[in-house]
């Protein structure tokens, strides 16, 4: 999916915090919520193929065909703000 070499030069871009791949559970967990939005107010309305989390466990960001999507507006909001 994410090579461990970008994973390591990857950060959030709106904290510059580290973020890491979710593990398979935690994907699972994540795509039987209905109730995700991203950053930008859209609603998460297809299960996500995986996605990379940041250090605080706030926002998630999307992997689609096996590209990180790191724009902050993209992030999904994990916990409510």
């Amino acid at each position: 999916m994410v090579s461990e070499n970008l994973l390591r030069i990857l950060v959030c871009p709106e904290t510059k915090q580290p973020i890491r791949l979710l593990s398979p559970d935690e994907l699972s967990s994540l795509n039987a919520r209905e109730d995700l939005l991203t950053v930008g107010g859209s609603a998460v309305n297809r299960p996500l193929e995986g996605a990379l989390i940041r250090e605080d466990g706030t926002i998630a960001y999307p992997i689609r065909s096996g590209i990180p999507i790191m724009l902050i507006e993209e992030g999904i909001r994990i916990t409510p703000r």
